[in-house]
C-alpha cells in the first residue's frame, strides 16, 4: 500500500512540476537513499567491484547508481510529457535500426533481450512511437494498483504488456502476429533460471528468452537504451541471433546454456561499458 501512494505522489509531482525542479527534488531523494540505506549501498558497491574488476570503487560511482534509478523513475513518470517526435529526433540516437526491420520482414517476430541498464522503460515507449509493434513481458507487482499504474504508463504509446505470470501462451501468440517481444535477461527473481558464468561470477540467469526462441524458431535481438552525456540517449541494437536447430525438439541444458551465452555476452558488454547505469540494488553473484 505504501509503494502505491508513493508512486502516485511521485507521478503527480512529476506531472505538475517543471522538469528541472522535479529532477532536483528526485536527486535529493536519491542522495538520502544513498546515505541512509547501508544494505543497498553495500550491494551496489560490491556489484561495481565485480563488474569493474577492482577492489576499490569511488563513492561517486556508487552514488551515480542511486541517482540513475531516480532519473529512470522520473523519466518513466514524465514520458507522456516529454516523449514527442522532436525529443526523439534531438535526443535519441539509434544504432542499427535495420536489424529490427530485417527480422520483421521474415514474418516471425523477434524476441528483444535487454537488461536493467539505462532506461529500458523509455526504450519500450520509443519503439512503438517509431512504428514498431512491441510487446513487453513485465513482472507483476504484488500490489495490483501499482501494477495497473505501471502498465498504464507502459501502454500509453502503443506498447502491449504481457504479465510474466501468464506469459507462455501470449508470448507465442504475439510472435505469431509478427510482433517484437521484449524480455529483460540479466537477473532472475525466482528459482526457475539457469546458473551461468556472468561477469565472472556464478549467477542465476533467466532462461525465458532462450526457451521461446528455441521453441518458435524466432531470433533474439539484444537491444539496450543507454544514457549519454546531458541525458541524451542511444539505442544500441545488436545483430539478430538465430536459434540452433533442435533435431528432436528437446531443449537440453547444454543447448540452452550455449544459446543464452550468445546474448549474455552482449549484456555483459553493455554493463561493463556503463557500470553505473546497471540499476541493481542486490548482489547478483550466487
Amino acid at each position: 500500500m505504501g509503494n502505491y501512494y508513493l508512486y502516485r505522489i511521485g507521478k503527480f509531482l512529476a506531472r505538475i512540476l517543471p522538469l528541472g525542479v522535479s529532477n532536483a527534488l528526485v536527486m535529493a531523494l536519491c542522495d538520502l537513499h544513498y546515505f541512509f540505506s547501508k544494505a543497498d549501498r553495500q550491494a551496489v558497491e560490491n556489484n561495481l567491484k565485480l563488474v569493474s574488476k577492482t577492489d576499490h570503487v569511488p563513492k561517486a560511482q556508487v552514488r551515480a547508481v542511486f541517482r540513475g534509478f531516480g532519473k529512470y523513475l522520473l523519466e518513466f513518470f514524465t514520458m507522456t510529457k516529454r516523449l514527442r517526435p522532436e525529443f526523439i529526433k534531438s535526443n535519441v540516437h539509434i544504432k542499427n535500426i535495420e536489424y529490427l526491420n530485417e527480422v520483421l520482414q521474415k514474418g516471425k517476430g523477434a524476441i528483444l533481450v535487454s537488461a536493467h541498464v539505462g532506461n529500458w522503460e523509455m526504450g519500450g515507449a520509443i519503439l512503438p512511437i517509431l512504428g514498431f509493434p512491441l510487446s513487453v513481458v513485465a513482472l507483476a507487482h504484488k500490489d495490483k494498483r501499482v501494477n495497473a499504474l505501471f502498465n498504464t504508463q507502459r501502454e500509453a504509446f502503443g506498447c502491449m504488456v504481457i504479465q510474466a505470470d501468464v506469459a507462455v501462451r501470449r508470448i507465442v501468440e504475439h510472435l505469431q502476429r509478427n510482433r517484437l517481444v521484449a524480455i529483460l535477461g540479466d537477473r532472475d527473481f525466482g528459482k526457475s533460471g539457469i546458473v551461468m558464468d556472468f561477469l565472472g561470477q556464478k549467477t542465476m540467469i533467466p532462461k525465458g528468452a532462450a526457451f521461446f526462441s528455441l521453441k518458435t524458431g524466432t531470433p533474439i535481438v539484444p537491444i539496450f537504451f543507454i544514457r549519454q552525456d546531458k541525458d541524451n540517449f542511444e539505442i544500441n541494437i545488436y545483430p539478430p541471433i538465430e536459434p540452433p536447430q533442435l533435431p528432436d525438439t528437446k531443449i537440453t541444458h547444454q543447448t540452452a546454456s550455449e544459446y543464452i551465452y550468445k546474448y549474455l555476452m552482449c549484456i555483459e558488454a553493455e554493463i561493463r561499458k556503463n557500470p553505473s547505469q546497471w540499476l541493481l540494488f542486490r548482489e547478483f553473484a550466487q
